[in-house]
């Protein structure tokens, strides 16, 4: 099978997802933004044909190169993994004939405010949204739903551009930053837990799944530098009876946007009201998470995904042997990260739990909403997932990013 992957070097593990391709037998044409001849060699042993544009995210240069191996070879399909990669390579697939998620289910995981109507038509418990284009439609939610309201950029990744509200000079105030946008998104704040769930589905069903629990939310934890942040993947999506309403609500929200072989990287809330959906990307997740999936279930993810493009088949099988989770160390001030205290202390304790960890002394400090892996971080894994949050937060509590 022959296969488009969209962008094989940057970031560092988009390779794996080439390596994946190469290894299920797979001919790998690849484009990206790097000269071939600054590949490395394994990454570029993994690649059989190369085309390098100036922008992946350039519809017409995407489109350019695509159309070159269509010239070449018969192309089976077009696989994007990144964010701002996916809608135009819905777009190139659309155009020249591949077979693939659709400009509409693109569109639909990008766009909040689309994605959360179409979802409450067919009955998914979402928070209320709206699309805001000026003051008065912003005014007139506040009105209807009340404050806190929550306003992010309507096709943002993560919780970039995202900002709580509460009053409306803070509704004025943070309005007049998205002046370069044709509209907004707007929602009810939903007081609860939050976390993910992430799957990897196959001709419209859940081959794989994983769920994970913020400490503490997303908002909060890209907002506040003392805090140092984590998420756990918990291994006990097996046993307790919660994270059976998770996956109904999963495959329910995948059914409806129409989504068929793909990851997907699923927002909730567990909230007085019940479980209620945030929101969802037709990608793996990011900040490292599914090598926090592959070291807690014994799995190669990237080689499932391969499978799953290539075969249409999973045959991996999660152990749930471990939780893992990572945590976010900040430094106590911007500039340059001079020194890390309590990391002897902490490897003497866990050693064996440490997956790996960065700890880059020397180094500029990173905006603190940048986000898990701006800065210093932990992994670790362990049977247990109380132990291990436990664990996580003794390295919060113990180590310490001093800054200069």
């Amino acid at each position: 099978m022959n296969i488009v992957f969209v962008e094989p070097n940057f970031p560092r593990n988009q390779r794996e997802f080439a390596r994946a391709l190469h290894e299920v037998g797979a001919t790998v044409f690849a484009v990206g933004e790097t000269p071939w001849e600054w590949l490395d060699e394994q990454l570029q042993s993994w690649v059989d044909h190369y085309y390098q544009i100036g922008s992946v995210t350039d519809v017409d240069q995407l489109r350019m190169a695509v159309e070159h191996f269509q010239s070449i070879a018969w192309i089976d399909g077009l696989e994007a993994t990144i964010e701002s990669h996916l809608l135009p390579a819905a777009i190139v697939r659309e155009a020249t004939g591949i077979p693939g998620t659709s400009v509409r289910t693109t569109w639909l995981c990008r766009d909040k405010p689309a994605m959360k109507e179409t979802l409450r038509a067919a009955g998914v418990p979402t928070a209320a949204s709206a699309a805001a284009h000026s003051l008065d439609d912003l005014r007139d939610f506040v009105d209807e739903h009340g404050y806190p309201v929550i306003l992010k950029p309507r096709a943002g990744a993560g919780a970039a551009g995202t900002t709580r509200v509460d009053s409306f000079a803070e509704l004025v105030d943070v309005a007049a930053t998205f002046g370069a946008t044709e509209s907004i998104a707007i929602e009810e704040f939903v007081e609860g837990h939050e976390g993910f769930y992430d799957t990897l589905s196959v001709d419209g069903h859940i081959g794989l799944d994983f769920a994970c629990h913020y400490y503490p939310g997303v908002l909060e934890a890209m907002r506040t530098r003392w805090v140092s942040p984590q998420y756990i993947s918990t291994n006990r999506v097996d046993e307790a009876p919660f994270y059976q309403e998770l996956r109904d609500l999963g495959e329910r929200v995948n059914e409806v946007l129409g989504i068929h072989t793909a990851p997907t990287h699923m927002e909730y809330f567990v909230s007085p009201k019940g479980l209620r959906f945030s929101e969802i990307g037709a990608r793996p997740p990011g900040v490292g998470c599914w090598d926090l999936y592959a070291a807690g279930n014994d799995i190669d993810i990237y080689r499932a995904w391969a499978d799953a493009i290539v075969h249409h088949q999973v045959w991996h099988v999660p152990s749930r042997a471990k939780a893992a989770g990572i945590i976010a160390l900040r430094p106590d001030r911007d500039g340059t990260i001079t020194s890390i205290s309590g990391w002897d202390e902490i490897t003497a304790k866990y050693g064996e739990s440490i997956l790996d960890s960065h700890l880059p002394v020397g180094s500029a400090t990173q905006p603190v909403e940048a986000g898990y892996m701006a800065n210093a971080w932990v992994r670790m894994v362990h049977p247990d997932y109380d132990v291990l949050r436990g664990m996580l937060d003794d390295v919060g509590n113990t180590v310490r990013v001093h800054a200069g």
